[in-house]
């Protein structure tokens, strides 16, 4: 029986070009998945146009208003009496309530305010208006 010369043994070569391109395939593709997973649940609106707009991302509610005068939670339509009682029970459970509201700009601004008004107090004093970025 013959057996092998530990000295003499020899390393397999390690290619580490492939494996390179394989983890930057997979970055990528991982990348680009994750890109298309995000649902944003926001219903289109023609907004003003503003010089300075900040992006909010602790919103509580995002109520929008578009120019025939439907009111919409997020992506479910609502009425501004359904809107308010809402608000105030997510006011009692949470201590940085906060709402921001998107107006078509053909929307009469009397009417933003009266959705405003009709919130309660604490959401209406970190009242917050939202603007389509200039680009």
């Amino acid at each position: 029986m013959k057996l092998r010369d530990v000295r003499n043994r020899k390393t397999p070569p390690l290619m580490i070009i492939p494996m390179i391109d394989i983890m930057f395939f997979l970055l990528v593709f991982f990348l680009l998945s994750t890109m298309y997973m995000i649902n944003l649940k926001t219903i289109p609106v023609k907004l003003p146009q503003a010089k300075n707009a900040a992006t909010d991302t602790t919103t509580t509610f995002a109520v929008t208003m578009k120019a025939d005068g439907s009111i919409y939670l997020g992506d479910a339509q609502t009425d501004a009496e359904a809107l308010a009682l809402q608000a105030g029970l997510e006011q009692k459970k949470k201590k940085n309530f906060a709402v921001v509201i998107r107006a078509e700009k053909a929307l009469e601004y009397g009417e933003v305010i009266k959705l405003s008004l009709m919130l309660p107090t604490m959401a209406r004093s970190r009242w917050r208006k939202s603007w389509k970025k200039k680009r």
